[in-house]
């Protein structure tokens, strides 16, 4: 499944994501030698969750991601457009209202959440600048948006070795632990290609959020961007 196979075709990405949903926790944890369950808290802090807000939780794939949402007693809707995802989510944690949703045409009327966040998500949007539109249309005015997602790490010999070890090696150990191996090719190859720190930010501002900023996580292997609406 490579990048110029699949080029984003929100079909191909759909059936890539039911085929590795099975898996998929398991083998984000490892990929990342647990790095993702700390880049989640990060998430949970900087988008500060209120009791009774709602929160949109999108690419929520099993709803890993808004279980803190919901402990913390805000009212989460994790989102998806792969329904194999959602299908194993649905298995796992039936107390969530998981929904079926495309980024692109979120089924959600104007101004319906206090807050939208979408981590590892918006690179896999066929047009990720409509997508932060949409989200917006969604989000409350003075709401706020907070996007985790894979940058480019900041230190120029780091960034060699985890390129290397994202195009080599990425692949290699999900074919050991993943459900559909091959897809995380297509995955390495979307991260290497995504925009930098900065170029998401003015992704950001492009689709009419205030005040785009980011703090780098793992040395810049992600960035966590966060604006007002």
């Amino acid at each position: 499944m490579a990048r110029a196979q699949l080029d984003k075709q929100p079909s191909d990405v759909r059936r890539m994501f039911d085929a590795v949903a099975r898996r998929y926790d398991l083998t984000n944890d490892v990929l990342s030698f647990g790095q993702d369950r700390r880049w989640r808290r990060q998430v949970l802090r900087v988008v500060q969750p209120l009791l009774g807000e709602r929160i949109l939780d999108l690419a929520a794939g099993t709803g890993t991601s808004s279980v803190p949402f919901r402990e913390a007693g805000a009212y989460v809707v994790p989102t998806d457009f792969s329904l194999g995802m959602l299908s194993v989510g649905k298995a796992a944690r039936p107390e969530l209202p998981f929904t079926a949703g495309d980024g692109t045409k979120l089924p959600y009327a104007d101004d319906t959440f206090d807050a939208v966040t979408i981590s590892f998500g918006l690179r896999n949007i066929v047009d990720p600048v409509a997508g932060l539109r949409e989200m917006l249309r969604v989000t409350r005015p003075g709401g706020r948006i907070v996007v985790c997602e894979f940058s480019h790490p900041t230190n120029g010999a780091f960034r060699k070795v985890y390129l290397e070890y994202l195009m080599k090696a990425l692949p290699s150990v999900a074919n050991a632990v993943s459900s559909a191996p091959d897809a995380y090719v297509y995955l390495a190859e979307s991260i290497r290609a995504w925009p930098d720190q900065h170029g998401l930010a003015r992704m950001l501002a492009e689709a009419g959020w205030k005040h785009p900023r980011f703090v780098n996580l793992s040395g810049g292997i992600v960035a966590l961007h966060h604006a007002t609406a």
